[in-house]
């Protein structure tokens, strides 16, 4: 856990959280009721990974994949008891090394979502620019102020960085991309091709990003990609029509509910609870099981 006011504040809720049993008696009720957990990661530890997949398990959940959720949505499937689903966003280079192994050790499907352009050109994120350009006092702008702009505004402040910042890959690269999906509990699926912020792009670049990202990937990989993750979390009506009309089957918001019988008809709205990388594995105790969040009925 990286040692700051935040996390340390976090560390301190979430034993709290633990010690009073509010945990526990959540993690009994969710695994005896017909409720899924949705998380994500991004970038975790393999020490962080293998704790909370490994905590999932000896807590008496079960593992189910993206596709599953598909065929429960369209009701080709019963919908599980104390089920979790496993997703990964952006596709971190530290993914082949860290969760990729657990995978396949532990015998748990989990989904890749792709930014394509990272993945194929070898760029680093764009808000790892922007974090650069700050600590060397060569731009002022902030990630956060930069996802409440229009995108042609922001692809502007992250040309001028990039001009000026030259930073190493964070991504996958098509080789590693093409050699995990050969793992049978790897799926692979869209986060769009440059991480925007969908609803602050025109209409052309929206589609653009959800259209192009499942074309490339599906021409790396030579599979269907189905399935899509948010960038942000953000979307609209708009996002979710395009998504519909480029077939794809479901995608993932961030908003940090359980998946249930009433929610998981909205099939490109679905839930999902974030882990946070800098985080005590104690609050992601509490984030995955859902404690964390004010909207959680064992909270209120």
């Amino acid at each position: 856990m990286k040692l700051n006011i935040r996390n340390v504040a976090g560390y301190c809720i979430s034993k709290f959280y633990i010690s009073t049993g509010m945990v526990k008696r959540a993690t009994k009720l969710l695994v005896q009721k017909p409720v899924i957990l949705s998380i994500s990661f991004h970038d975790p530890s393999k020490a962080m990974f293998r704790a909370c997949i490994e905590w999932l398990k000896n807590n008496g959940f079960t593992f189910i994949s993206n596709g599953d959720l598909a065929l429960i949505a369209n009701g080709h499937m019963e919908f599980p008891i104390g089920a979790v689903v496993v997703n990964v966003d952006d596709g971190w280079v530290g993914n082949k090394h860290n969760i990729i192994p657990i995978v396949n050790e532990l015998e748990i499907p989990v989904s890749i979502f792709i930014n394509t352009d990272p993945v194929e050109y070898g760029d680093a994120y764009w808000w790892s620019y922007v974090n650069a350009a700050n600590k060397s006092n060569i731009d002022q702008h902030k990630v956060a102020s930069l996802k409440l702009v229009k995108n042609a505004e922001r692809n502007k402040v992250i040309n001028q960085i990039k001009s000026k910042i030259l930073l190493k890959r964070e991504a996958l690269t098509i080789q590693d991309l093409c050699e995990i999906s050969k793992s049978k509990y790897i799926t692979i699926g869209s986060h769009s091709v440059t991480h925007p912020i969908l609803p602050m792009c025109t209409d052309e670049e929206s589609l653009f990003e959800i259209k192009e990202s499942k074309r490339k990937l599906e021409n790396i990989l030579k599979t269907q990609v189905d399935h899509f993750a948010y960038p942000n979390g953000d979307f609209s009506l708009r996002e979710v029509n395009y998504l519909k009309n480029n077939g794809y089957s479901l995608a993932f918001s961030t908003i940090p509910k359980y998946l249930t019988k009433e929610n998981i008809v909205d099939r490109y709205t679905l839930p999902r609870f974030e882990l946070l990388e800098n985080a005590s594995f104690a609050e992601n105790i509490c984030r995955m099981t859902g404690i964390w969040f004010a909207n959680n009925p064992f909270t209120n």
